[in-house]
């Protein structure tokens, strides 16, 4: 379990250091997880020895909302003051991320002529 968790850590930490170095703009632990993806892709025997500490953090993944919780709690001020904003926009987004998915679905059914029975 220890070795598993250095090497995704290792990971973040590889991410964390090209994202500033190279002043990407992408977060370094979404850096990070592309490198780590890569690795596990070119070397399955990788992701096998990931496999149980990944499932057991997916398992436990309602523990890594409580920081998300508390940053809400301590930003009320400017939440109360931008909530509606930040309201309308947290909606709209989800609608177009959903509407992007349906076309993109009927799009792609329409090419690979799904559904012409």
């Amino acid at each position: 379990m220890i070795p598993a968790l250095t090497i995704i850590l290792s990971f973040q930490l590889i991410g964390e250091v090209a994202s500033r170095g190279l002043g990407l703009p992408l977060p370094g632990p979404v850096v990070g997880l592309v490198l780590l993806v890569l690795c596990c892709v070119l070397r399955p025997e990788l992701a096998e020895k990931l496999r149980g500490v990944a499932q057991g953090l997916l398992g436990h993944l309602s523990l890594f909302f409580v920081p998300a919780g508390v940053g809400v709690i301590a930003h009320l001020p400017t939440l109360a003051q931008h909530g509606i904003g930040l309201a309308l926009a947290l909606v709209g987004s989800t609608v177009l991320a959903i509407a992007a998915g349906a076309l993109t679905f009927a799009a792609v059914a329409r090419m690979t002529g799904a559904g012409d029975e």
